[in-house]
Formats: structure tokens, sequence, C-alpha cells
């Protein structure tokens, strides 16, 4: 046998075993990525949940909570009366290494406990003048009132021009003030999964085409603008993920939505979601003779949340859980449908959390508020956009600004969000949640309790908002929850007084 023979059979070879790696590669990449990942839990003692919290770097250079040395973000369970303490250490590098709505980064960051009934004044939900520098150490106490509604709320970063980067990074966090089970009893003993849903940038991501194939992302863009689709989602931190539930057998799914940015149509293939709360608030409450309601498919904007009992598909069946197209409008980023997870008809019911019987005593609800509704709106928010910047009623956000609105707290008041762009928009409001009840005029079939609502292209959203609670007094702010819009001006302050 000659050299160059030898030596072509070993090349051969070499190229035969690079490309058995490569293709083990891929299919790791396009193949759903395994077990369902659950993030760790700390459960308040004694009234009072206190741990450290760490911002800092990943190994590929991307924004994270630190929690006892790993990157990721505990779920956060309290109780109604309970407090909640945080040390807050930003440990970012003082020169950032990602780019930032606003120039210049500066490494910022805060917390935000989203949907949470609580004082908007520093130590507590302070998204204002609570902002930690690189180095520097922020300590947050907030007081859970004692009637505060049980459900699904979550925290993440806030600081005005960074946000986005943060939260798109994954900075975020569930938060569950527990007692749904008081609201609605068939709840106890059923298995309990919670599901953080985060958009995933594949830009300049080496790893991007494969993503997509996993997920099998559509190209349907459902009349977005026509521009390469930047994000997938991920649950939980993994990549369609495999979730396991026994034919026949019934969960308790808690789902939020903590993308920076897209929106989720949420679909568990062949089966209804029994919807029992949305943003945190139990259907209940507000209705006590109709206290849960039923849908094939839910739409999430960036920040909602859904909690609903899910019901396990027949042997033999494969199931997915999908997020539909959504058409975000003629000026709207991309939002093709893709898989979220693989439904497993495997039962791991044993190791799943299971809700016990609740001691918390329910409060309903039960509001009139016809008149108000029929009343013309007390105060209109007003979307608009140009080639520069995002704007609320023809201003951009600064932060030496004065409140744009004043609201008296003890008291119910219509507003209209009017939508004067070619892109959905959705709008949060801190501290308060609100009914909304009609969309472009008209009245909406099951009007529900949100913090966060969508705002039709075009179109408009009128809602009651609720500034009852005296906890909320203070300077608080309400915005677009695309947060690169809320980063370049869309967002406003108004003051509970």
């Amino acid at each position: 046998m000659s050299r160059l023979t030898t030596f072509a059979r070993i090349a051969v070879a070499v190229i035969a075993i690079a490309a058995a790696a490569v293709f083990c590669l891929l299919e790791l990449v396009a193949k759903p990525s395994g077990q369902f990942p659950n993030p760790p839990e700390l459960r308040a003692k004694h009234h009072t949940l206190s741990f450290t919290l760490h911002a800092g770097i990943t190994k590929d250079g991307k924004n994270s909570f630190y929690f006892d040395g790993q990157p990721n973000a505990p779920t956060l369970r309290l109780s109604p009366g309970d407090q909640l303490k945080i040390n807050y250490i930003n440990e970012l590098p003082a020169k950032p290494q990602e780019s930032c709505a606003i120039p210049p980064c500066m490494d910022m960051t805060n917390l935000h406990f989203h949907g949470l009934t609580v004082s908007p004044d520093a130590p507590q939900d302070d998204v204002l003048d609570m902002m930690a520098r690189p180095g520097q150490t922020l300590r947050y106490t907030v007081q859970i009132p004692q009637g505060h509604p049980p459900g699904l709320y979550w925290y993440h970063t806030h600081p005005h021009g960074e946000s986005h980067r943060q939260v798109l990074d994954g900075m975020s966090g569930a938060i569950l003030i527990e007692g749904i089970e008081s609201y609605f009893p068939p709840l106890v003993g059923l298995p309990e999964r919670v599901l953080v849903l985060r958009g995933r940038s594949v830009v300049n991501d080496p790893e991007s085409a494969n993503l997509k194939r996993s997920v099998e992302l559509s190209s349907d863009i459902c009349g977005a603008e026509s521009e390469p689709t930047e994000e997938v989602f991920t649950v939980n931190g993994a990549v369609r993920p495999q979730i396991e539930i026994a034919p026949g057998d019934r969960q308790f799914w808690r789902v939020v939505n903590a993308s920076a940015d897209r929106y989720v149509d949420l679909q568990l293939e062949g089966q209804t979601f029994e919807i029992v709360a949305m943003d945190g608030m139990p259907i209940a409450l507000h209705d006590p003779n109709h206290r849960t309601r039923s849908a094939e498919h839910v739409l999430l904007p960036p920040a909602g949340r859904l909690e609903a009992i899910v019901t396990g598909p027949s042997a033999g069946t494969a199931r997915r859980l999908i997020s539909r197209c959504v058409d975000t409008g003629p000026d709207g980023d991309p939002n093709p449908a893709m898989v979220l997870a693989d439904i497993i008809p495997r039962s791991t019911a044993n190791s799943l959390a299971r809700a016990a019987k609740s001691s918390l005593k329910p409060e309903f609800k039960t509001l009139d508020l016809v008149a108000e509704e029929k009343a013309p709106p007390r105060f209109t928010v007003t979307f608009t956009e140009d080639k520069k910047s995002f704007y609320i009623n023809g201003k951009k956000f600064a932060s030496d600004d004065a409140p744009m609105v004043r609201a008296k707290v003890g008291s119910f008041q219509h507003w209209r969000v009017v939508n004067a762009t070619g892109e959905l928009h959705p709008l949060h409001i801190h501290q308060v949640h609100f009914l909304a009840y009609a969309e472009n005029g008209q009245s909406i079939a099951e009007p529900v309790w949100l913090d966060t609502v969508n705002v039709p292209t075009g179109g408009s959203v009128d809602v009651i908002m609720d500034f009852t609670d005296p906890v909320i007094r203070g300077m608080s702010v309400f915005h677009c929850h695309l947060l690169n819009h809320e980063d370049k001006g869309m967002m406003a302050k108004i003051l509970f007084e």
C-alpha cells in the first residue's frame, strides 16, 4: 500500500468522524431538549422571604440574575401579609458588553415587582429612584398586603433605557402569592407547573438556523414587517423541552410571558384551557358565579400571565404546546408560530407540587361599574411613534418629568387607551389592575381584570382603573410593555394621591 493511499484513507476517516460529530451536534440542537427544567423555589418562612440576588454576566456575555452562585432566577412563593426582602447586588461590568436603547449604556439595574399591589416608594416597588450602578447594592423590603389577591406575578429589571436588553437576556422570575385554590377549590391536589416563557435572541447566534428548525419556526409572519425573525421562545430557559402529563391527568399550569417584546398566542393542541386567573387576578374574585372560563388559545402580550387547568392527551397522541402566529401590524416585528414544548404522555405527577387546601378566606368583589363605563373617559392615553422615538400623548419620557396625570386614591376611573400607530402596543400600569371592557368602542363579551392589555393597531381599549387601595400612594408609571418602546420613550409618570 502506498503512503499516498494510507494518507487518503486516514483523511477519509477523519472527515467521516468530523462529519459524524457535526451531525450529532446538529441533532442535539435540532431535537427537543429533554426533560422539563424547573427553576429553584424559595418559600417564605415565619412570614418573611429574605435572600440575596446578584446581577452578573454569563460565560456567553449575557446579562443574568445569579442565585446561589448559579445563573438563574428563583421562583418566589409568599402569602398575603408576608414580607419580601432582597439584597440586590449589581455585579455587572462598569463597561457594558452589550448595546442598549439609549446610549451611553451604564449597566444600571433595579427590580420591578410586576402586578403586585404594593407601594411605589422606596424600599418597595420604586423603579424611578432605586437604581444601582455596577458595584452598588439595593435593599428591597416589599410588604405584601393582607388582602392581596393570590396568583401569578413576576419580577424583572426596570432601568429606563436598559430594561429591554436585560429582560431579553433573561433577567426575570416568577412570584406566586399563595391561596388561589380558596377561590377555586378544585385546584386542591392538582399537580402544578410554573412556565416562564422568554424570548431568546438568535441574532448573530451561530446556532440560529438550528434553533429555528428545532422550534419549527413558521415562515408566515401574519402581516407584520417582512424582517428576519430575531427571537425564539424558551420555557424555563430550555428550547422546546418535554412536559410530562399522563393521559387524562389534570395539571395546574401557571404561565408568564416574560419576553421583552414578543407576543404569545398560547395553544395546547387538541385541548382547551380552563382559565382560573389572568395577570394574577382570579376570575372568581370579581365573578364568583362563573369561576373559570374556557378557551382553545389565549393571547398573552409581553408580561401577560395565564393560570389554567390542562388535561393530558389520550395515550398515543402526540401533542405540542405552541405559540400561534400573531399579526403585530404592518409596522410590527415578526411574531411567527413556533413550538414551545412537546407534551409527553407519561406521569411524573408524584414529583410535582400539589396544592393543599388554603386557609385563606376568599374576599369577593362584585362591583357595579356601569356608571363609570358609560361616563366619558377621565384620561386618554395615546400611543404614537416616528422614526426617532416612541411617545405617550406626544411626549417622550424623561426622568425629571412631572407626572402626566394625577389620580385620587379611593376611586375608579374610566381610561381610554388609543393606539395611533401601525403596530400592537401592550399597556401596563404599575401597582394596580384594571377591567378591560371595550375594544374599538365595542363591548367585550367576557371582560377580564388585567395589569397589561393589548391595544389593537389603529384602535382603542377602554378600561376601568382600580385606584382604591391606599397602599399605592406615591409616584408610579405606566408604559408600553414592549420594553424597547419603553426604553425609547413610551412611558409616563402617574401620581397616586
